[in-house]
């Protein structure tokens, strides 16, 4: 068995290697994000989030981020997650269509000048790339932060889109660095609207 001090010393040092190695990689793509963000809010667009498992987790931080507070006060942001609603999403499966549990809302509620705020840790799963198809069909912009570089879902992103994409980390070791992506998109969205 290993030592846990060991073992506690090795994770941080995991973790430290794999944020310099992102912020290497994926600055610029935050920034375009946020400026995405930033456009589609002050032509009075929503943000709409969605994400499976763990991540749903992250999806859901950001919208109360935005619907609350960052890091100051200011005015509420309009953002939705459509993993929130446990009622809906369970109605949807229940009826066996576990592939349009996101689709169908963004149909239900999405409009041109919206954007879909896609977050996936683990893999492409066939409602994520549904939803971006129905993202697209309502002429909504789209933004994936994703802990794999290629996939399903790049090949669906059209030019005006944007992926902020890591190196291929497994679910464990991608969320805490997906987590200071989010925080850094939400300093980032404050600053460029308010200052401060």
């Amino acid at each position: 068995m290993t030592d846990p001090a060991q073992r506690i010393n090795q994770w941080f040092a995991s973790h430290m290697e794999h944020t310099a190695q992102a912020a290497s990689m994926v600055g610029p793509s935050i920034e375009q994000v946020a400026q995405a963000f930033v456009d589609t809010l002050l032509q009075d667009g929503k943000l709409i989030t969605c994400a499976n498992g763990n991540a749903n987790v992250l999806a859901q931080y950001f919208c109360t981020a935005l619907l609350s507070r960052f890091d100051q006060d200011r005015p509420a942001l309009p953002a939705i997650n459509l993993g929130a609603d446990a009622t809906t999403y369970s109605a949807i499966c229940r009826d066996n269509r576990f592939n349009d549990t996101f689709s169908r809302q963004v149909r239900a509620i999405g409009k041109p000048g919206d954007l879909l705020f896609v977050i996936v840790d683990d893999g492409h799963k066939a409602n994520l790339i549904q939803a971006i198809q129905a993202a697209h069909d309502r002429e909504m912009q789209v933004a994936v932060l994703s802990a794999r570089e290629k996939s399903d879902i790049t090949s669906l992103l059209l030019p005006e889109d944007h992926e902020i994409a890591l190196h291929d980390l497994p679910p464990h070791e991608a969320a805490p660095l997906l987590m200071v992506i989010i925080n850094t998109l939400c300093d980032l969205i404050d600053q460029k609207l308010f200052g401060g």
